[in-house]
């Protein structure tokens, strides 16, 4: 399946996508030193959160997907060096409303899990 939301996006801010289906989206990304929140190597949860909400995105895939809400929990720590994995799957459609539910790992551990509300606009949204 070809990618198309999405596209000039920094991976490495937001990860690089592994796996691409319908309705479903695993994206890795390998924290930084330069996403630590401190001298211990704590990475900052913005940096998962960004990377579940690019899966999700990348779960919808279409051009005109926008995030419109998230109820997310973040459950361990994540320290620089460790690669995050988050696997997306749309698990509701109800017109342009999609919701998609993360789970992002590191191992077998799960770090955040997250319920993504999203929207597929008829426009990009800056034209509207």
């Amino acid at each position: 399946m070809t990618q198309r939301t999405h596209l000039g996006i920094d991976a490495e801010l937001v990860g690089t996508v592994t796996s691409l289906g319908s309705g479903t989206a695993t994206v890795s990304l390998v924290a930084t030193p330069s996403m630590t929140a401190d001298d211990r190597g704590l990475v900052h949860g913005g940096f998962t959160f960004g990377l579940a909400d690019y899966a999700a995105m990348c779960a919808v895939n279409d051009p005109n997907v926008v995030l419109g809400g998230a109820d997310t929990r973040f459950l361990a720590p994540v320290i620089a060096g460790q690669e995050m994995v988050a696997t997306a799957t749309v698990t509701g459609q109800k017109g342009r409303k999609r919701t998609v539910t993360v789970a992002v790992t590191v191992e077998d551990r799960e770090v955040m899990t997250g319920t993504f509300t999203t929207f597929v606009l008829d426009q990009h949204v800056l034209d509207g």
